[in-house]
């Protein structure tokens, strides 16, 4: 599997091999289908060890008809129940594999992507991301059952940069097909998906087969750039995370929150953000939150900065006084130069485009509406 992945790397970077983008505004079309052929199960192991590690047991084969994993059809009950560890009481059924010689082979496997990445980060060709299934879990959580996918999202960046990941069932990647179909019948077309099944869900066959097409499916959108700027592909990497890391931010889980918050950061500088600043607005509010409640104002003052210079010189904007406020209280505490910010809230202030007080970042994400 490392080799594979690593031979669809070099492809990426350098520009050929089949599945390349073509030039032009659409892709060429995609010679292999993201759905698997049937290959016998051994062979289909050999090719996943060590980087794929999956969760199924062979009584829940009998149940597919009565527990498939479409039977919830909601998008992403309680969200997110998404990234990190913290996945809230409705994952706790969840059969969580412990650490196997196929996962120390994925943290292998990442460690030489970045070596790959460092040595290709010169090239003049454009570099995509690439995307990696390291695990899959069945979830029990009556009355549905599903297979949840992690992916880690791996892209150019400084070296030694851990991938950022997400988990998403068969439901949130069907929904993300079914609304660019909508929206992108032409270059839609040219991009397969693995179609339902009807039993045999949970089987390691059809999650082995399934991991490898949704690698596949996310690598053709991203090839795309019509799709890859799409606002539905935009939402299903982060949103999720944007909001779990919001209602655990909100209810004082503050370490829990700040892993997904820089995880969401993480995303969103990967993938690109052409929707204009609020998320990564939202998501500095949120790490500069969690590192003042935990007591790292360092870290919090610099997420302010960022926040500021994304800002720059334009329009007030919503989030501007309270940044300013945290970035002039952070300052004084830790004994830094605060009189830009301070006058420039202090402007904001005289001319009546903001309350004295401003909002703290905390009300501000209390308040803000993900949608």
């Amino acid at each position: 599997m490392a080799s594979r992945l690593l031979h669809r790397l070099r492809h990426a970077l350098t520009g050929d091999g089949p599945g390349e983008a073509a030039a032009g505004p659409e892709a060429e079309q995609f010679p292999e289908s993201s759905e698997l052929e049937d290959d016998d199960a051994e062979g289909l192991s050999s090719r996943l060890s060590g980087t794929l590690s999956f969760t199924s047991a062979e009584d829940d084969e009998d149940q597919d008809d009565e527990d498939d994993e479409e039977a919830d059809p909601d998008p992403l009950p309680d969200g997110d129940r998404a990234a990190g560890e913290d996945a809230g009481p409705s994952c706790a059924h969840a059969e969580r594999s412990p650490p196997t010689d196929g996962q120390q082979g994925s943290q292998l496997l990442t460690r030489q992507l970045q070596d790959f990445w460092k040595k290709s980060r010169n090239t003049l060709v454009p570099q995509r991301l690439l995307f990696e299934v390291t695990s899959a879990n069945v979830v029990k959580d009556p009355p549905s059952k599903y297979v949840l996918y992690t992916l880690a999202v791996m892209g150019p960046g400084p070296p030694g940069r851990q991938p950022a990941q997400i988990s998403r069932r068969y439901s949130d990647f069907e929904r993300l097909h079914r609304n660019l179909q909508r929206q992108f019948r032409g270059p839609m077309a040219a991009i397969s998906f693995p179609r339902k099944r009807l039993r045999r869900n949970f089987t390691a066959e059809t999650i082995a087969r399934r991991s490898r097409a949704f690698e596949q499916f996310l690598g053709h959108l991203q090839a795309v750039p019509e799709l890859r700027q799409a606002p539905d592909l935009q939402d299903f990497f982060v949103l999720p995370e944007l909001r779990r890391a919001q209602s655990l931010t909100c209810t004082g889980l503050y370490r829990e929150a700040l892993a997904l918050w820089a995880n969401a950061w993480q995303l969103q500088a990967q993938l690109g953000v052409s929707s204009g600043p609020d998320r990564p607005l939202l998501t500095l509010a949120g790490l500069a939150v969690c590192h003042q409640e935990l007591e790292d104002p360092g870290e919090a003052r610099a997420c302010c900065e960022k926040a500021l210079q994304l800002l720059g010189d334009k329009s007030p904007h919503s989030f501007l006084a309270p940044f300013l406020e945290a970035h002039v209280r952070l300052s004084w505490h830790l004994g830094l130069d605060k009189h830009q910010s301070e006058a420039q809230l202090q402007a904001l202030q005289e001319a009546g485009l903001t309350p004295t007080p401003p909002p703290s970042l905390k009300e501000l994400l209390i308040k803000e509406v993900l949608d």
